[in-house]
């Protein structure tokens, strides 16, 4: 199922988990990366997932013996991979010039400095 739209949040998150795709990202990480608040980052985050571009799973650990909550792991899937970098590029060439950051990433998933 395709994302219905890219919108800045979406192209964020996606960019952010482009830099490094093989990578799990659990939610507070992906906060800092793409400094959208939890109330945007895990609405789009289903979304991914919806869609088929995102695999989600939680850490296999105990809470009380990791003082912490368990988290909720994110990697892009080899679709959402093809899909995300497609999306960006579409997305890059068809932003003006000076609006073309997108969190500081390419659609490559290369850093954009």
């Amino acid at each position: 199922m395709p994302v219905a739209r890219i919108t800045i949040p979406v192209a964020r998150v996606l960019a952010a988990l482009l830099t490094e795709p093989g990578t799990e990202r659990y939610g507070l990480d992906l906060m800092a990366m793409t400094e959208l608040p939890s109330g945007t980052l895990y609405p789009v985050l289903h979304r991914l997932c919806g869609a088929g571009w995102l695999s989600a799973e939680w850490e296999p650990v105990d809470p009380r013996s990791v003082g912490r909550p368990a988290r909720r792991y994110y990697r892009l899937t080899p679709e959402g991979v093809a899909a995300a970098r497609q999306a960006l590029a579409e997305l890059r060439a068809i932003a003006p010039e000076g609006r073309r950051g997108l969190g500081g990433v390419e659609p490559s998933g290369a850093p954009a400095w």
